[in-house]
């Protein structure tokens, strides 16, 4: 299966974190890695462990007969000349995930496992999170990867190994993983997102439904694009799930239980109080977990254990304090519209903290749905007068603040970015009384400002930490 490898060069394209788990690897089956990156840096690191290295210039006139295979990094485009150079020569190019999936399936590192997919444009971790503990619930070896930070190469060489994967995909990982057939995949919603990288919705959404080609495909029955895909799944059985009452062939909710219709009768899995986070898209999250474990025959009392054994990670809707009687959330990861969505419909009354890069993303019906419930809203980042000019048109009554990188000659980025949270997070107190919510849900990517989403969380959270009663409502 990968003996065309064998004493062959392979261009590993990209030196991040992905790149990193494919050396030991295309080692152990005898072909020879060569890393090529865009970073002198990274490129240097490599070199300095002893790995064959190509710069980006000098594979422009490399004899491309010297490489079987190209294995990318998820974030490199189809249109990187590099990319485009090889699948020119006719060199077949696949991502670190599609490379996993006949590593596992060659058997290299053990039995092959049963890979069940989470994707979405929202509540993937969560998701996975909730799959990797129910399955510890029922006492199946079991490990969170992929996108969610451990690479899946790095999970198959575990010993002793899983039974079980439960693989966060992102869209662009999706995009090179063409043969990957999971026991069960789910795309739990899909809204604009990365439409710079796919070049439209469409193409993004068809990225998506490529987690629908294995035993058992699952979508969200709410969100309108991933219900259709219901219809392009290529899985050999579809089920779908709800907030609300289920269908026969579906999960959903009935007085506050969720409800398995879809792999048994009918059949009691969790009561929507035990679930965390709280709120629809949390719920949302546990009924595709569900659907997933259940897929491969999960009992019903583990799917609830798992479910209230797990607990909501950092930057996910996090609770940081209460001040004066207002709650101060951290729902960083909201890092499109879709999200933030879900993150304010969760409150009444919000001071919204957003702002950063949009990708693209329009956020025109997202404040015509949220307007009512807005108090306030403190932005910032490259994309602030984006929003307050959707603000302005779509919520006139709602006060706006835009705080602005300073100009300090002395100040490093990083120290820059967190004095402008900490100057956000003042003003959006000053707007705050007693039961409203200040929620950084910033609808947008934080790389224009900040190191990553988890950054601009901490940055949040300590500005929080740093607010005395008196700055509670002094703009009232």
């Amino acid at each position: 299966m990968l003996e065309f490898l064998r004493g062959r060069d392979v261009l590993v394209a990209g030196w991040g974190v992905s790149g990193r788990s494919l050396i030991e690897p295309l080692r152990d089956i005898g072909a020879r890695p060569v890393v090529t990156d865009g970073g002198a840096t990274a490129l240097a690191e490599a070199a300095g462990l002893g790995l064959d290295i190509a710069t980006c210039t000098e594979l422009e006139s490399t004899d491309w007969s010297r490489f079987a295979l190209v294995i990318t990094s998820p974030g490199w485009r189809p249109d990187s000349p590099v990319l485009a150079a090889a699948v020119t020569e006719g060199i077949p190019v696949w991502g670190d995930v599609e490379f996993a999936w006949w590593v596992d399936q060659a058997r290299i590192y053990g039995p092959v496992r049963k890979w069940l997919v989470v994707t979405g444009t929202n509540g993937k971790t969560t998701t996975t999170s909730m799959v990797h503990s129910i399955l510890r619930a029922a006492g199946i070896a079991s490990v969170a990867c992929g996108n969610i930070g451990l690479p899946i190469l790095d999970a198959l060489r575990r010993n002793p190994g899983p039974q079980v994967l439960a693989v966060e995909l992102s869209s662009f990982q999706l995009h090179w993983a063409p043969s990957v057939r999971p026991e069960a995949g789910v795309v739990l919603n899909v809204a604009e997102d990365h439409l710079d990288w796919h070049g439209g919705l469409d193409a993004y959404a068809m990225a998506k439904a490529r987690a629908l080609f294995g035993r058992v495909g699952v979508v969200g029955l709410d969100d309108p694009v991933a219900a259709s895909l219901a219809r392009r799944s290529k899985a050999r059985r579809t089920v779908g799930f709800r907030i609300g009452v289920p269908a026969d062939g579906e999960l959903g909710v009935v007085d506050g239980k969720l409800l398995d219709r879809a792999f048994t009768k009918a059949a009691i899995l969790a009561e929507v109080a035990d679930i965390s986070p709280q709120g629809p898209a949390g719920v949302a999250d546990a009924l595709a977990a569900s659907a997933l474990t259940r897929a491969i025959d999960v009992a019903p009392q583990f799917v609830r254990e798992g479910l209230i054994e797990h607990k909501v990670g950092p930057h996910r809707a996090a609770f940081v304090r209460e001040l004066g009687g207002v709650e101060f959330v951290d729902d960083s990861k909201a890092t499109n519209p879709h999200a933030a969505r879900s993150s304010i419909l969760a409150h009444s009354q919000v001071i919204w903290v957003a702002g950063g890069q949009l990708k693209g993303a329009g956020v025109e019906d997202l404040i015509e749905e949220i307007a009512d419930r807005l108090v306030a809203a403190v932005l910032i980042g490259s994309d602030a007068p984006v929003i307050a000019a959707a603000l302005a048109r779509h919520a006139p009554e709602v006060p706006v603040v835009e705080v602005r990188v300073g100009d300090d000659a002395g100040m490093g980025s990083t120290e820059q970015a967190d004095a402008v949270m900490t100057q956000a997070v003042r003003a959006a107190a000053g707007f705050a009384r007693r039961g409203d919510v200040v929620l950084l849900a910033p609808a947008a990517a934080s790389l224009d400002m900040f190191a990553d989403y988890t950054h601009r969380g901490r940055s949040f959270a300590a500005a929080v930490h740093s607010l005395e009663d008196g700055d509670i409502g002094r703009r009232l």
